[in-house]
């Protein structure tokens, strides 16, 4: 187990869904994903809960953050006053992936 390595990434999904534009998705992963004040934007990457970073925990927040991503796009990320526009950008697949 790379403990560094899933330290980093909780706290990354952490501060993502922290940009939500909206409340009801971000109570989500509150209540059942990182606890409200567990991490912050200053909270070094080696003091993240080990709990947090193990095989079925981590499992269960990658699967949980992918849900509440897949939700916010209808709201868009918002960070330091800027709102993405996920409303007017078509994605569309380059390559497809085997």
């Amino acid at each position: 187990m790379n403990l560094t390595e899933r330290q980093a990434v909780v706290k990354a999904m952490d501060i993502m869904v922290r940009t939500i534009n909206d409340e009801c998705i971000m109570d989500s992963w509150l209540m059942c994903g990182v606890a409200d004040g567990d991490i912050n934007i200053d909270t070094p990457i080696n003091e993240v809960d080990e709990y947090y970073c193990r095989d079925a925990e981590l499992g269960d927040l990658m699967t949980r953050f992918l849900k509440l991503m897949g939700k916010a796009s209808a709201n868009g990320l918002y960070v330091d006053g800027v709102v993405s526009g996920s409303k007017s950008i078509e994605w569309s697949e380059p390559h497809s992936i085997h």
